[in-house]
């Protein structure tokens, strides 16, 4: 029987633990959950200001055993899988921290308790209740995301997920690899003939070492002759040896109860970020169904829930989430032991504090191709796992994603000169071409904004007015109380655009009772891809 169909008898088997593929996946999945923990450093540090002892000795040790708890679950759940159903081909759901909500809980809820109170202290026991709080919608929305799943159209679920790979996970290593062509596109260049071209390297070493390697080897190698390529530093390697340690986490339930202070913060960003958590983790199932491991959405999100609130138990203020990429590394060829080997990994890295001593050596522009790789792959499977007549929806559910990258640009920009968008004024970003406000209300809630846009796009195509009927009023009351379009959640917050919404809704029903005449369907126009 061939490899990866179900096999009654191979359903006895003991699957595999290990096999070539998973180095490939290992060496990926493991720099991108690195770079994650050294960006999630870095804004502990430099932008809260969080003492050494805290970021170090309690909060990196809290999110290795996280992570470790998250990647042996899931590596469980495809060794399970892979033993009932026979095959050979399954590869767990990569898990780590959610890079969205690593952004949000520090600019949104720790830095201003920070700024407002001078105290970094009370600003990580926010942090610590606010994914409290997050943890309980995760392992609440476990029961209700099936449900969602199987009435969303699969052009909306993957195409807001693309939107997400394209602009935030795409954009920033391809702009950082352009800038250091010397290292970047060539460790790009590695990685594309492995990973899409099929060329194995000597000693058939996976393409993300050799691209990592090869990064080191310009790096310090220009380093030598005074050149600097790719920020390392002999200074830098030699403080990173000093910080070496050992540290373990340990309980903090009276910090975590000691954030409810501030609850009133806390709640405005953590109920549409449950539900962003819920629709992202839906998509990522998703994802890895069409791929063909097909995993089950409550298991997955109450999994997420008891990992992240025991990891916030021991002070991590960061939660967990099912990522995006399935697909790419399982096309790499990863089964299931690169899940264990990752979590085991970093549970070391972090317990040993040498988070600190690998930024140091290896230069981040070498490991940005593997992430750009990823959001090309992801971007892909929307268009080739949908119906060609489909495409026009996932486009469109690529707006709001489009629409939160660019602000966040411009908000960057005006920042670092000093300003904002509000103190420059709407009317002269307007004369210049940037539609500020348009920005600002298409890209708040773009998760579900792409979702919803996009469900409703694919059931006109599809002629299936009465279902996009109900996705545009759905849109309607998410907008209303703010849940998508909004700053925030609350009563009437974008009430012009949740009316048109409704109109919306209200012209495609009375499309679907006939009042609107509407043409007959032609039988070859919506034939799905092969």
């Amino acid at each position: 029987m061939a490899s990866g169909m179900t096999n009654t008898a191979g359903a006895s088997r003991r699957p595999a633990l290990w096999v070539p593929g998973d180095w490939n996946a290992f060496f990926g999945f493991g720099t991108n959950i690195l770079v994650n923990m050294l960006v999630l450093t870095g804004l502990l540090r430099f932008v809260l200001g969080m003492p050494d002892a805290i970021t170090f000795g309690r909060i990196l040790p809290a999110v290795g055993l996280m992570l470790f708890l998250s990647t042996a679950y899931y590596g469980w759940l495809g060794y399970r899988l892979a033993k009932t159903s026979g095959r050979d081909d399954v590869c767990a759901l990569p898990s780590g921290i959610s890079v969205p909500h690593m952004f949000i809980v520090v600019f949104v809820i720790m830095l201003p308790i920070k700024l407002s109170t001078g105290d970094p202290v009370k600003a990580w026991e926010a942090g610590l209740a606010w994914v409290f709080i997050q943890s309980f919608m995760l392992m609440i929305g476990g029961f209700i995301a099936p449900v969602i799943r199987r009435i969303t159209p699969r052009a909306a679920l993957l195409g807001t997920l693309a939107g997400v790979s394209v602009t935030f996970i795409a954009m920033r290593p391809a702009l950082e690899l352009i800038q250091t062509p010397v290292i970047g596109v060539v460790a790009f260049a590695i990685i594309l003939l492995a990973w899409f071209g099929g060329v194995r390297y000597p000693g058939r070493l996976p393409a993300g070492l050799v691209a990592i390697l090869f990064g080191m080897a310009v790096a310090w190698g220009a380093k030598l002759v005074g050149i600097d390529i790719g920020g390392v530093s002999g200074p830098g390697l030699a403080s990173a040896l000093s910080g070496i340690g050992f540290s373990v986490p340990l309980p903090a339930i009276g910090h975590v109860f000691g954030g409810f202070e501030f609850i009133g913060i806390i709640l405005v960003t953590a109920i549409p970020f449950g539900i962003y958590d819920l629709v992202e983790a839906m998509d990522n199932v998703e994802s890895a169904e069409v791929a063909g491991d097909a995993y089950p959405t409550t298991r997955v999100l109450t999994a997420d829930g008891i990992v992240s609130l025991i990891g916030c138990l021991m002070g991590n203020p960061f939660i967990n989430a099912v990522y995006i990429g399935h697909p790419g590394w399982k096309a790499m060829g990863g089964r299931i032991g690169y899940s264990f080997a990752t979590g085991i990994v970093v549970l070391l890295l972090a317990w040993l504090n040498l988070i600190s001593l690998i930024s140091s050596v290896v230069p981040i522009v070498a490991i940005s191709p593997i992430l750009l790789y990823i959001g090309m792959l992801i971007g892909a499977q929307a268009f080739q796992e949908t119906p060609h007549s489909h495409a026009p929806a996932i486009v469109l559910a690529f707006a709001p994603h489009l629409a939160a990258w660019a602000k966040t640009l411009i908000d960057g920009a005006l920042g670092a000169a000093g300003t904002s968008a509000a103190a420059v004024g709407m009317d002269k970003l307007g004369q210049v071409g940037v539609l500020y406000h348009g920005l600002a209300v298409l890209g708040e809630g773009a998760i579900l904004g792409g979702l919803i846009l996009g469900a409703i796009a694919t059931f006109i195509i599809e002629r299936d007015f009465p279902r996009a009927s109900a996705f545009a009023a759905a849109g309607g009351v998410l907008t209303f109380f703010g849940f998508m379009h909004g700053p925030a959640v609350g009563f009437a917050v974008t009430p012009t655009l949740a009316l048109a919404y409704m109109l919306v809704a209200g012209l495609l029903y009375a499309a679907a009772r006939g009042a609107v005449p509407v043409p007959a369907l032609a039988p070859t126009a919506h034939a799905p891809a092969e």
